[in-house]
């Protein structure tokens, strides 16, 4: 049978998601809390590979097994075995064709930028320090220019392996707390660092440091018309949205976490 499960985690110690050699990374730790409850050699799908530092509020993953247990017992299990950064919150039944990366039909990613000449010191692992006062209309306005299908080759990493810099964005929305600026990005899919350049650009042209607009980088091609790469810890992935199960993917969630 096949279970898939959403998963929230607070990236900070990790060396991304995805397993490697000689790093700390949550899928390891998934994978380890999974055998040790099933006495299987379980190897998980997953809907979308975090870098390192970057945090999620429902990845969604899946695996086969042979066990047959109550979702409660799941969670409980697989909790108890992990550290207390990460935890699975749902358990869903899922077709044998289900896959957590490809039967993804749209992905989710939220940016916190705590904008503020004071340090945001109980929340510096979760956000963006910018002490320039940005102009959030400016910011909406150019965050809106990415609306809808472009080719993103200047907003992906100079490491980014995909054949395709073609992605389709259908949703994007800026709310404020405070100090507090967050960003969010839904789209088909997203290239390496996609949503980091964004918001680096982003950010220089709201501090005059770029004096191009989102629709003139995008006209480009070329990632060195863009801006810097914002820090891992402000992202957030919200995860992704099936036909076959429904997962929350609010960004309200996160900002009500910053609130106090």
């Amino acid at each position: 049978m096949k279970i898939a499960a959403t998963l929230e985690y607070d990236g900070t110690k990790f060396s991304g998601f995805q397993r490697q050699n000689n790093a700390v990374t949550i899928q390891e730790h998934l994978e380890d809390a999974l055998n040790k409850i099933t006495n299987e050699n379980i190897v998980i799908n997953y809907s979308g590979r975090t870098d390192a530092g970057v945090h999620a509020i429902s990845q969604v993953f899946d695996f086969e097994t042979n066990i047959d247990r109550e979702d409660s017992s799941w969670i409980k299990g697989i909790n108890s075995n992990l550290p207390r950064s990460i935890g699975v919150k749902k358990i869903f039944d899922v077709p044998n064709n289900f896959d957590s990366r490809f039967s993804a039909i749209e992905r989710k990613y939220s940016y916190v930028i705590y904008n503020s000449r004071s340090k945001p010191l109980f929340f510096d692992d979760y956000c963006y320090w910018v002490t320039h006062k940005l102009d959030t209309e400016i910011i909406l306005d150019q965050l809106n220019m990415f609306l809808g299908t472009h080719n993103f080759s200047s907003f992906r990493s100079s490491n980014c392996n995909s054949r395709n810099p073609v992605k389709t964005i259908n949703y994007v929305d800026l709310k404020t707390h405070e100090n507090f600026i967050v960003i969010t990005v839904t789209a088909n899919a997203f290239l390496q660092n996609m949503v980091r350049i964004m918001i680096g650009t982003l950010i220089d042209i709201a501090k005059y440091e770029n004096k191009l607009s989102v629709k003139d980088i995008l006209e480009k091609y070329d990632r060195s018309f863009a801006g810097k790469t914002a820090p891992a810890k402000g992202l957030f992935f919200l995860g992704p949205k099936y036909n076959e199960i429904k997962t929350q993917t609010m960004e309200n969630d996160l900002l009500d976490r910053f609130k106090i």
